[in-house]
């Protein structure tokens, strides 16, 4: 029997150096480089342990980039952060099936200027339609008016369409409850057939982007923590 030989060392090596393939890529141990090997079946020679961990480190880094990179782009393309469905569902707001951008129009204030929608875009619009005549619209009124006071600065605009009515009438309304927001004059009321005005009060809420996110009908208590939590939700959304 053929006696095993001694490696440059001069100690003789264990059965397992001697372990080759059968040809499944089983490793084998050669104690002269003292590296492990993969014989391959096709007989090519096989890579140093220190070269396949270097590989597997380098298609470990690259998949690794890979992931991060998707999941940063999935996040860019993300939709705003949602307004809370908690206080949408407290204060009964119809949202859209989609978000479209609220149609443009042009009417004057109070004061006689010519006012578009558009010349808001960048703020969130709390637009709403009403009559001095509508006993709801005049209950509404005033916590419009502490929200417009509270969040102004943040961003919010609240324009309030008066429905068919004189410019008279109108101011003679504003006075008596002090109201300091903009109030348009739609006296053919064409602006207000174009949003499906049916009945009042009736309020759409656009966002930065111009968008509708959300209609209701009726009174409600914008300045209420319901109200309150709305539209701090919708001033945080990014234009």
């Amino acid at each position: 029997m053929e006696k095993l030989p001694a490696n440059r060392l001069g100690v003789k090596p264990t059965l397992h150096a001697l372990f080759k393939t059968n040809g499944l890529g089983y490793p084998y141990f050669d104690d002269m480089t003292e590296t492990v090997h993969v014989q391959a079946a096709n007989g090519k020679r096989p890579l140093k342990l220190k070269t396949r961990i270097a590989i597997f480190v380098v298609i470990a880094v690259l998949f690794s980039g890979i992931v991060f990179l998707s999941r940063a782009l999935l996040h860019q393309r993300r939709e705003p952060p949602a307004v809370s469905d908690d206080s949408i569902k407290k204060l009964g707001i119809e949202k859209p099936k989609k978000r479209i951008l609220a149609p443009d129009f042009a009417l004057e204030n109070i004061s006689g200027m010519r006012t578009s929608l558009k010349s808001f875009k960048g703020k969130v619009i709390f637009l709403n339609f009403w009559a001095t005549w509508c006993v709801p619209c005049r209950q509404e009124m005033p916590t419009m008016e502490k929200l417009h006071r509270e969040y102004r600065k943040a961003g919010l605009e609240v324009l309030a369409v008066n429905f068919r009515e004189t410019k008279e009438e109108a101011v003679k309304f504003v006075n008596e409850l002090g109201l300091s927001f903009t109030v348009l004059l739609d006296e053919d009321g064409k602006v207000s057939e174009e949003y499906g005005v049916w009945s009042l009060p009736l309020s759409y809420f656009i966002n930065r982007k111009g968008e509708f996110v959300g209609k209701v009908i009726g009174y409600r208590k914008w300045d209420s923590s319901e109200g309150k939590a709305f539209f701090q939700d919708l001033l945080a959304e990014k234009p």
